[in-house]
């Protein structure tokens, strides 16, 4: 099945998103021929999330291995953004 389109939304409601999830695991849905929004069932959402928290994982241990950070008390972080923000500004 293709996309949805907001009318089968409005006329067939959920039962629209639960066809067209029986053959994908994303359904775009179109408003005015262009795809606005795309509806998934929640265990393909966190499947997503979980991707998501991995990659970021991944990258802080790169930095950490790269030697990419900071190692500063409290009142020494707080002095550093101070110097940011004045600088930014």
């Amino acid at each position: 099945m293709g996309p949805i389109s907001a009318n089968d939304l409005k006329t067939r409601g959920i039962g629209a998103v639960e066809q067209a999830l029986q053959d994908q695991t994303e359904a775009p849905i179109t408003v005015r021929g262009s795809v606005k929004y795309v509806v998934m069932s929640a265990e393909h959402y966190h499947y997503l999330r979980e991707c998501e928290l991995e990659a970021a994982l991944a990258e802080s241990k790169a930095d950490l291995d790269a030697g990419n950070f900071v190692k500063e008390t409290v009142s020494q972080h707080l002095r550093r953004l101070a110097k940011i923000n004045k600088s930014s500004q």
